[in-house]
């Protein structure tokens, strides 16, 4: 079967969880590879099965190489506790899963197959098409899309479960869309992640060699006061001729000088230090929307 055709069965199967991002109301219908809502916006598949639901222009800082090198490491199982420690989360009923900012797949598929009979409905979305096509290219039952994070064309209360592995958060919009007991969980890089990394790249006195993830924790906390917070850290071997790929997977070469690429490079590193924080937020009857 075409990826075109799956995803149109997908979407009659799945019409509720969908809602107009122009008028905000629920699709009402699937005609062929079309989804319509009751004010007559339409939304087509792309031949890859996707769907395209921004109505403005974006760009991604991310280009083919950077999702490429992404897919590589990942693969590898660079992020294999971080979606191993998700997996701990997850109910052993089925799920509505939603990967914001899902990128190339990995996570989002190493997560399906380990829960293969679990039916779980499974949606990830970026804003990346480049990023979402990679995501397609993998044997895999979840929908894919490029969408707004800040306007979600999901209805309110139709995920079980959302996830966030180092991309922004729209609090609100995932307050939305997440059922009553649903929950959050967002993975957040600590100030040792990549830190080999770091060290090559940065000399001392540069701000880039340090990082920290205060704010962020602090936005969580305050939002959701009752939130968990689970540290994830360990040591990563890295495989053979892949560190050029760990380089170029992550913008942290952005601000390196040419010096101070060409310097890692000639001393690439075999081990790199993967540390972050998975917080975790239960939604309570008083936070549904109505």
């Amino acid at each position: 079967m075409k990826k075109i055709e799956k995803s149109a069965i997908f979407l009659k199967n799945k019409i509720d969880l969908f809602r107009c991002p122009v008028c905000l109301q629920p699709y009402s219908e699937v005609r062929g590879q079309t989804m319509i809502c009751p004010d007559d916006h339409q939304v087509d598949l792309s031949k890859k099965g996707t769907l395209y639901f921004l109505n403005h222009g974006v760009k991604s800082d991310y280009e083919l190489d950077m999702w490429l090198a992404r897919r590589q490491l990942l693969q590898a199982g660079l992020f294999k506790p971080i979606t191993d420690k998700i997996l701990e989360q997850l109910s052993d009923e089925s799920e509505t899963i939603m990967d914001v900012g899902c990128g190339e797949g990995t996570p989002l598929h190493n997560i399906e197959v380990a829960r293969q009979n679990s039916q779980d409905t499974y949606v990830g979305f970026d804003i990346s098409k480049d990023a979402i096509n990679y995501a397609t290219q993998q044997e895999t039952d979840a929908f894919y899309c490029i969408a707004d994070l800040a306007k979600l064309p999901f209805n309110n209360q139709s995920f079980s479960t959302i996830i966030d592995i180092f991309s922004p958060s729209a609090y609100a919009e995932f307050d939305r869309v997440l059922e009553e007991n649903g929950q959050l969980l967002k993975i957040i890089p600590n100030s040792n992640y990549l830190v080999e990394l770091r060290e090559l790249l940065y000399n001392e006195e540069s701000h880039n060699r340090s990082y920290s993830n205060e704010k962020v924790l602090n936005l969580f906390k305050e939002k959701y006061p009752d939130s968990e917070q689970i540290v994830i850290s360990y040591q990563f071997d890295i495989p053979e001729g892949l560190f050029p790929a760990l380089l170029e997977m992550t913008p942290l070469h952005w601000g390196a000088t040419s010096d101070n690429q060409a310097r890692a490079k000639a001393h690439p590193l075999k081990q790199i230090t993967v540390d972050v924080t998975l917080l975790k937020h239960r939604k309570n009857k008083s936070e549904s929307v109505l």
